[in-house]
């Protein structure tokens, strides 16, 4: 499994929790990569693949890491343990 420096997100426009998440991203002010499986139907897939879930969003951090359907106290708790916020 490779290492990416950049979070990233896979979600869609239609579900409430990837509209939390991403806010939350935002707001934060961190770099992320937003795939939007609404856009781009196999990056499904390669969410499953990650999370071995049809539920999203899948939040994937730089450790490799990753969440499914996080919290927002579940993704400030990582984002504290690694160090970018």
């Amino acid at each position: 499994m490779t290492t990416s420096s950049q979070i990233r997100m896979f979600g869609a426009e239609w579900c409430r929790d990837c509209r939390r998440t991403k806010a939350q991203l935002d707001e934060l002010g961190l770099d992320y990569e937003y795939i939007d499986l609404e856009a781009d139907a196999s990056a499904a897939d390669v969410a499953k693949e990650i999370s071995g879930r049809t539920q999203i969003p899948v939040v994937v951090y730089p450790d490799s890491s990753h969440h499914v359907e996080p919290t927002n106290a579940d993704v400030e708790t990582k984002l504290k343990e690694l160090s970018l916020i």
